[in-house]
């Protein structure tokens, strides 16, 4: 593990028991997460991106161990904390901290403010009694809260306020990593770009790392060093920012990307526009899990499963044919510049 590693995932898996319905009442596996293994640096910020049903909380809640894995790895510093007994994995509870999707449920409606952002303070003894409040008070203000929201209750705050809560929350703790599982998706636009450069002035001020979450590549691309795109639980392609939205090498990020409002008329009239919907997870389609939707889809792809390879430095993508998605997209890059 390089020295700069945080954090080494090494095929995770996870599938969950269902019932096919209440009349045939037949079990039916569902892999939720298939095969997942990427690397996190000091200080950087990944972000998951993929459609609804990809895997991407999922895998999250793997990492932060509220789910049990049924195999893998996930080497924090080089510890497996999937092997670590509860006791164990107390103070890693403290170094991984979680913001989560909804600010109107991950809070608890019955405490005040000041105590659900004290409480941490007090179970990992990071600072006695008399000095809850002013470190409270300190964090309110690190997110943009002021101390007369100490004593009041979740129901009193705004959607935006609550993620702001939820931040603090996280920090109190003095955490390595912050894992942000869709956090602005319940907030309405304006509020959107305010809890964005939040994480981000807050990520440069303690030199925090992320593993951000969002099926929104406009808010993934703003926020993010590297990008892992998610398929129906695997990981189909991984390069840095500026790599993978300039040159794709799976159809599946190139058809996220053509979706991508541009404000330019005509700039869209030879995009490959994404159709279908995303098979179910209980029958994944065989080999290459994607080629039902794909327009560059081959025989080699309904039978074979491609593996995830280098395609050029740092990029790696999951695909048969990623040299014809990265021409394709050049191609177009190009028509765009002569209009």
């Amino acid at each position: 593990m390089n020295m700069d590693t945080l954090l080494e995932v090494r095929n995770l898996r996870k599938a969950f028991s269902v019932t096919s319905g209440p009349l045939e009442g037949k079990k039916l596996r569902l892999q939720a997460v298939d095969g997942l293994s990427f690397t996190l640096a000091k200080g950087e910020t990944l972000g998951v991106v993929g459609e609804s049903g990809c895997g991407k909380s999922t895998a999250a809640k793997l990492l932060m161990r509220l789910f049990d894995a049924d195999e893998g790895e996930a080497l924090y510093q080089g510890v497996d904390l999937l092997k670590l007994s509860r006791r164990q994995l107390r103070p890693y509870r403290r170094k991984i901290q979680m913001v989560f999707q909804d600010p109107f449920s991950s809070l608890n409606p019955r405490m005040r403010v000041g105590n659900i952002i004290g409480e941490a303070l007090i179970i990992h003894k990071l600072a006695p009694a008399g000095k809850i409040r002013s470190k409270v008070v300190d964090l309110l203000g690190t997110v943009g809260l002021s101390e007369e929201y100490y004593d009041r209750f979740p129901h009193e705050f705004s959607g935006g306020q609550r993620q702001r809560i939820g931040i603090a929350r996280a920090l109190a703790v003095q955490p390595e990593l912050i894992i942000a599982d869709e956090p602005v998706s319940a907030l309405d636009v304006s509020i959107q770009a305010q809890i964005v450069n939040l994480l981000q002035d807050i990520q440069d001020e303690f030199g925090l790392t992320y593993i951000f979450i969002s099926h929104d590549l406009s808010v993934i691309e703003h926020i993010s060093d590297r990008v892992a795109v998610m398929y129906l639980g695997k990981i189909v392609e991984t390069a840095s920012s500026g790599d993978l939205y300039g040159r794709p090498h799976h159809p599946y990020t190139e058809a996220l990307l053509n979706a991508l409002p541009v404000p330019r008329p005509g700039a869209t009239k030879n995009r490959r526009i994404l159709t279908g919907e995303v098979p179910s997870p209980l029958a994944p389609p065989s080999g290459c899990h994607f080629h039902p939707r794909c327009p560059y889809v081959r025989d080699i792809c309904r039978t074979e499963s491609p593996l995830l390879e280098e395609k050029a430095a740092g990029h790696l993508a999951a695909c048969h044919f990623s040299r014809e998605v990265g021409r394709h997209r050049a191609s177009l890059a190009k028509e765009s510049r002569k209009t």
